[in-house]
């Protein structure tokens, strides 16, 4: 691994040249969010207030279902996510890897595809997320992906699911505006809570879950 000092990036939409041994240096020291791309380092603006409020209340709320239900891992950025066969490093914003592939989770990385991937949209991650990751997630074989654009007067949520021949269809939403993920089994969303300011409580949130999922409510307090 290279031992030379690396420059930082710090410019919104900067791209350098850089070799994936100082990426995964530069990476480790923290500063600002990159991904590493075809032997170029990109770094990304600053996520918004809400961009992280969004992203905190997912996660809270699918760590738990994971837990509580022994699913497997969620995790968020930064967490580098190895794929196509190493050409790319991605930093979903929170990814999921279930518990049959545990051996994917390095303790730094994700050596291989997550399965199941949620990017939140903010303002230059637009086309990136809508049409370079859409593409390379299901190309390498990212099971389930979510792609949620809470920016102000956006408020889209869309769900993808991988089918056999490695491209991804939209999933449909339930009667009552809610998202059931196959790879979370029980576990659904309901997209209002999404929109709402302030964001709920999530744990006045887990009881609702676990009653839908012919679950017993009062459980949600005894698993975290």
């Amino acid at each position: 691994m290279a031992t030379t000092a690396i420059h930082p990036l710090v410019a919104p939409g900067q791209r350098r040249p850089m070799s994936l041994e100082d990426w995964l240096i530069l990476a480790d020291q923290g500063g600002p969010l990159t991904e590493w791309v075809d032997g170029e380092a990109i770094v990304f603006e600053m996520p918004s207030e809400r961009h992280q409020e969004l992203i905190g209340f997912l996660f809270v709320l699918l760590s738990w279902y994971t837990r509580k239900e022994h699913l497997g891992k969620v995790l968020f950025a930064p967490m580098p996510m190895r794929i196509l066969s190493g050409s790319r490093w991605r930093e979903p914003d929170i990814l999921f890897v279930a518990a049959a592939h545990a051996a994917r989770r390095t303790g730094s990385s994700i050596d291989g595809p997550a399965d199941l991937v949620v990017e939140f949209v903010s303002d230059d991650s637009v086309r990136r997320d809508a049409q370079e990751k859409f593409f390379e997630y299901a190309a390498a074989g990212v099971a389930e992906y979510w792609l949620i654009d809470g920016r102000p007067g956006h408020h889209e949520a869309r769900f993808f699911l991988l089918g056999p021949d490695r491209s991804y269809a939209a999933a449909d939403l339930d009667p009552h505006g809610r998202y059931h993920s196959p790879n979370l089994p029980g576990f659904w969303l309901d997209l209002a809570w999404l929109w709402q300011e302030p964001l709920p409580d999530p744990d006045e949130l887990k009881p609702a879950i676990l009653a839908a999922a012919g679950a017993d409510p009062a459980s949600a307090s005894s698993n975290g």
